[in-house]
């Protein structure tokens, strides 16, 4: 069963105090000295005592610290990503850390003066922030990454390391409810019987069609998913938390297996840390007890800082017997239109003309403009409560939203800067995304509505329209309206060719045409004639499947003809078969 799948470090990290340790550890606190810690470190320590971040035991020391910034694993080899330094900011925690030493114990509180944690000190050092920076995020820039301007904003100069005891955990208010710690979906896992569990990290966005492509995906090889949303969001623009819990809620209620799925909220900072966070990930995912650890395109990327699969390359460093979790990786999801199925480049042979990306920061600013994104790439359960929880909440007063409508549109339907419509065939010229305006992405919307299904529809009705023999399902006016069409068009050459024979024999027809200009007009009306779809009648239909062994066979160069049937196109006789009536 799935406890067997082993914490890294081969034991699960519990140091959380309770009953006579808990009682003890209380009545040392009044003559503690103290350090404030902020929200992070808080929730950070609670990780590290219930097991999440296993096998830490608390802060690192200085060697520990440079051995996972420089090399992404602990000073014995285990891999390890980031460092959870605590290096607390502010004047006060400045004179704090000043006066303790080597080998004291101190208390850890929050910012309303409450117990956190016991810290008994290892090693006090100074902390290079810029080299954080560096080695974790690709730039000691704090305006280019906002993990680096967190690490300037609430970092100071000066770490305390050493193994913490948790005293009191944090409140999570309205996520209680979903509150599990490792110990609890392991024995999630091993009461339902799940051999195999997907663990599924998700950030700032709305769940989408693209990551449900992923459950479903693993869903076929494994017995449940682990849905991990991330709910401390220090970031300017997103759905918020609760609000992506309950979309989550909604979209398993309604799309997913009913005990195939458990919901369980991380409440760890997204630090937006690219490949190192995405191998975090993948550990936590172990230590909750997952077998699989599912990791899409920029896993926990931002901006262009990261390359789309460097979340995925970044696992070439370590091995799978080491990581103890067997990763699957997909390429980027997309809808396409023609093949009416979200797919991948793995998957799907059409063009950009037929496909909608699958893009969170797309759907994130097309509800914040007021719209509900496709249905084939968000569901409209989901859209209808995250559409109520992004933030910010509207556009400003001149209608500019976060992002401009140009990198919207590229980020949803490319298919409009190279081609007419859905589908349709290409522009002249490429349509610049910097030219875009509210009016291109209320067009694009009202196209994709109109025409994501019609076009793998359409496709069907002309293939039926072709075959189909059975009267029951026939679509007669279709049969009637192609009927009509090649009757008028055979009308147009028939009277071209008595123009072209009544010039021949010298006879004015008053048209104002010379001899030429009717050659070429009759030519033109047989190459249309020639192409026009042909009406397929029921009786051929079962003439040429059910009597197929009774026909005589035929030369390459002389097709088969259709059985005589009286219909309207029974005058065709009159026309030659070079004016393609012989195929109708």
């Amino acid at each position: 069963m799935s406890a067997a799948q082993t914490p890294l470090g081969g034991r699960l990290i519990d140091r959380v105090l309770r009953d006579d340790a808990l009682a003890e550890a209380l009545d040392r606190v009044p003559g503690l000295p103290t350090i404030m810690a902020d929200r992070e470190a808080e929730i950070t320590m609670e990780m590290i005592a219930t097991g999440v971040f296993s096998p830490l035991k608390g802060s690192p020391t200085r060697e520990e610290n440079e051995c996972i910034v420089e090399t992404g694993r602990l000073t014995d080899g285990t891999p390890w990503p980031i460092p959870f330094t605590f290096a607390p900011a502010g004047r006060n925690n400045a004179e704090a850390i000043s006066r303790l030493r080597e080998g004291e114990e101190v208390l850890i509180i929050d910012r309303a003066s409450r117990p956190v944690a016991l810290l008994h000190v290892r090693e006090i050092y100074e902390f290079d922030r810029e080299r954080r920076g560096k080695n974790l995020f690709g730039t000691s820039d704090p305006s280019a990454h906002p993990g680096v301007s967190s690490i300037f904003k609430r970092m100071g100069r000066y770490a305390v390391s050493g193994p913490i005891e948790l005293i009191r955990r944090a409140d999570w208010g309205a996520f209680e409810r979903h509150r599990l710690t490792p110990r609890e979906t392991r024995e999630i896992f091993s009461r339902r019987g799940y051999q195999r569990v997907a663990g599924f990290v998700t950030g700032a966005n709305p769940p989408h069609l693209g990551h449900e492509y992923m459950h479903r995906v693993a869903l076929e090889h494994v017995d449940a998913v682990l849905l991990m949303p991330q709910v401390e969001m220090e970031h300017s623009e997103f759905i918020r938390p609760y609000h992506r819990l309950l979309a989550l809620e909604a979209l398993t209620d309604v799309y997913y297996p009913p005990y195939r799925v458990v919901l369980c909220p991380m409440r760890t900072n997204y630090l937006f840390a690219g490949p190192r966070e995405a191998v975090l990930h993948a550990l936590v995912m172990r230590n909750y007890g997952c077998t699989h650890a599912l990791i899409g395109r920029d896993h926990a990327g931002v901006g262009d800082l990261f390359d789309m699969y460097a979340g995925q390359q970044v696992f070439d460093s370590y091995s799978q017997d080491e990581l103890g979790i067997e990763t699957q990786f997909f390429s980027e999801v997309f809808y396409c239109t023609r093949c009416r199925a979200t797919a991948t480049e793995r998957t799907c042979p059409h063009d950009t003309r037929y496909r909608l990306q699958i893009s969170g920061t797309g759907i994130r600013e097309v509800l914040r403009r007021g719209y509900l994104p496709p249905k084939e790439v968000c569901r409209p359960e989901v859209a209808h409560i995250a559409i109520q929880g992004v933030e910010p909440p509207t556009t400003d007063e001149e209608g500019r939203g976060v992002y401009p409508v140009g990198q919207t549109m590229h980020a949803l339907f490319p298919f409009y800067e190279v081609a007419g419509r859905l589908g349709g065939d290409l522009r002249r010229e490429i349509v610049d995304v910097d030219s875009m305006g509210e009016r291109d992405l209320e067009a694009a919307l009202l196209d994709v509505r109109a025409n994501s299904d019609s076009i793998y529809r359409g496709v069907f009705d002309e293939v039926a329209l072709a075959n189909e023999w059975g009267s029951g399902l026939t679509e007669r006016w279709r049969t009637e309206a192609r009927e009509i069409l090649v009757d008028h068009q055979a009308e147009v050459v028939r009277r071209f060719c008595e123009q072209q024979r009544g010039t021949e024999e010298g006879i004015d027809q008053l048209t104002g045409l010379t001899p030429e200009e009717v050659d070429s007009d009759l030519h033109a009306a047989r190459q249309i004639l020639s192409e026009h779809p042909r009406p397929l009648h029921p009786d051929k239909a079962r003439h040429r499947i059910s009597d197929h062994g009774r026909l005589p066979p035929y030369a390459e160069d002389e097709p088969p003809q259709p059985p005589d049937e009286p219909h309207r196109l029974e005058d065709a006789g009159s026309v030659d078969a070079s004016d393609g009536r012989e195929g109708a």
